[in-house]
């Protein structure tokens, strides 16, 4: 099985997870940082640091893009969004001028699963609304 197969693999096991802000355990709860954690673990192993308490504002009082931060750690940053692949993270901004606070896997090139309040962890089509949202996709590591 390929990487992408892999990831999105894990992604799809996730399917139906209640949501639950700061959870990343699958089928109990998760918030869209939780569902990406959860399929690392399940393709890596223990997750690469430990994960601080946040908010749901975080990041708006300082401006600070800690989910592009984080993600640069431990993922690959590409070039263009337009280049993300299935099995990609991509990470939006929610508002204009706002931090990136939201974050997705890239399942085809016009769907991704990822965890919505109120849904929970849910396979949409990537519209144009998403689309116009995303700022950033990264690449998970070769697996070994």
């Amino acid at each position: 099985m390929s990487k992408s197969d892999a990831i999105v693999s894990a992604a799809r096991g996730w399917l139906g997870t209640p949501y639950h802000h700061q959870g990343s355990v699958r089928g109990a709860g998760c918030d869209c940082l939780g569902l990406i954690r959860g399929v690392w673990r399940a393709l890596y192993g223990p997750e690469p640091e430990a994960m601080p308490a946040y908010t749901r504002d975080w990041g708006n009082a300082t401006g600070s893009e800690t989910l592009i931060a984080a993600a640069c750690r431990h993922l690959t940053r590409l070039d263009d969004v337009a280049c993300a692949a299935p099995g990609d993270v991509l990470v939006f901004r929610m508002r204009d001028r706002g931090v990136a606070k939201h974050a997705g896997i890239l399942i085809t090139d016009d769907h991704m699963i990822h965890a919505q309040e109120a849904l929970g962890v849910v396979e949409v089509p990537l519209g144009l609304w998403w689309r116009r949202r995303a700022v950033a996709a990264f690449r998970f590591p070769t697996l070994t």
